[in-house]
C-alpha cells in the first residue's frame, strides 16, 4: 500500500502510517478515546511504552488521520490470526476520532484504509469489540457492514489475576 491514502470520502484528508515522531500524538488520541469511554484512569501508558510497544517491538501499527495536516483521528490495530480460515486478520483495538472532526467521514476512512489494508495482506477478516453502551459507535458499525459475534463472549486475565495465573506454570 502506498505510503499516504487519499479517502474517496474525504478527498482532502489522508490516511498515513505512524512515525516514531507521532508518539505524543497518538498518546493524546489514546487519552481522548479513554474520556469519551469513561476509563481515564484506566490509561497506565506513557509515551516511552508506547515507544517500545509500537517501534521497537512492532507490537502493533497505528495509522493517523488528517484533513488539511491537521491530525484528526487514528487506529491502533495489530495481527491475529484465525485456525480456522489458516490465515492472519486485522484486530482494530482503537479507533478515535476527534469530536470537531466527527461525520467528516474519518471514521469511515479509517475502517475502508484497514479494510484495504486486510486484503492486501491476505487476512482473513478485520475485527474490533465495542462497549455496548456505545450506540452511536454501534450504529456506525452496522453501516459499514459489520456484525456483532452476539454469540461469543471476550475473556480476559489481567493485573493479579494475569501473574497468578502466570505463577501457577
Amino acid at each position: 500500500m502506498e505510503k499516504d491514502y487519499i479517502p474517496a470520502q474525504v478527498p482532502n484528508a489522508v490516511i498515513r502510517f505512524a512515525e516514531e515522531k507521532d508518539i505524543p500524538l497518538i498518546f493524546n488520541f489514546i487519552k481522548g478515546l479513554a474520556e469519551y469511554e469513561h476509563m481515564s484512569g484506566d490509561v497506565v501508558a506513557t509515551e516511552e511504552i508506547l515507544r517500545d510497544s509500537l517501534f521497537r517491538r512492532k507490537a502493533a501499527e497505528v495509522v493517523l488521520a488528517e484533513v488539511d495536516g491537521e491530525p484528526l483521528g487514528f487506529a491502533l490495530f495489530f495481527h491475529n490470526f484465525s485456525t480456522f480460515l489458516g490465515k492472519p486478520g486485522i484486530y482494530l483495538e482503537d479507533l478515535f476520532v476527534l469530536p470537531k472532526a466527527r461525520g467528516l467521514g474519518l471514521g469511515k476512512s479509517l475502517l475502508s484504509f484497514l479494510a484495504k489494508l486486510a486484503v492486501e495482506r491476505d487476512c482473513g477478516r478485520l475485527e474490533w469489540s465495542c462497549l455496548n453502551w456505545n450506540e452511536p459507535s454501534i450504529a456506525f458499525y452496522y453501516s459499514m457492514g459489520a456484525n456483532a459475534m452476539d454469540k461469543w463472549t471476550v475473556y480476559r486475565v489481567d493485573k493479579q489475576a494475569l501473574k497468578d495465573l502466570a505463577d501457577q506454570f
